[in-house]
């Protein structure tokens, strides 16, 4: 699974962009969303790269994540360690969760304006250190 992390705030963003980003339910800054591995989702974290963070998320930073900041849509309590299971083959509103996560501005700041691969800042694919942001953010 790919997390994808909005960065950047709301303004002096593009129409196009910002049309993707809301489209993808990233519509506040520092709010998230899970997305298959897929060319076509790649693609389109390749349009809005320099607004957001994405990277490859491992299952315990998934189930850690579920388990504070997943918001329940229907009055019931959640398994988070079932719902990371079974979040490859249900979409999380189907397993009875809100389809973004929102999260906490990163402990110890960010390099929010820097690209990730060149100078060490946040925006961009993070690959496997997106990881490290996210236990920063819950």
């Amino acid at each position: 699974m790919i997390l994808v992390i909005r960065i950047s705030g709301m303004v002096e963003v593009p129409t196009t962009v910002n049309d993707t980003l809301s489209r993808i339910r990233l519509r506040r800054k520092y709010a998230a969303v899970l997305m298959k591995e897929t060319e076509d989702n790649y693609k389109l974290l390749s349009h809005v790269r320099n607004f957001v963070a994405f990277g490859t998320i491992d299952n315990a930073t998934l189930i850690e994540l579920i388990a504070k900041r997943g918001q329940v849509m229907k009055g019931k309590k959640i398994d988070a360690a079932k719902v990371a299971a079974e979040v490859e083959k249900k979409s999380l509103p189907d397993l009875g969760l809100k389809p973004f996560f929102r999260l906490h501005p990163p402990r110890g700041g960010i390099k929010s304006k820097l690209h990730y691969p060149l100078t060490g800042g946040v925006l961009g694919d993070n690959k496997a250190d997106i990881n490290v942001l996210v236990r920063r953010m819950l």
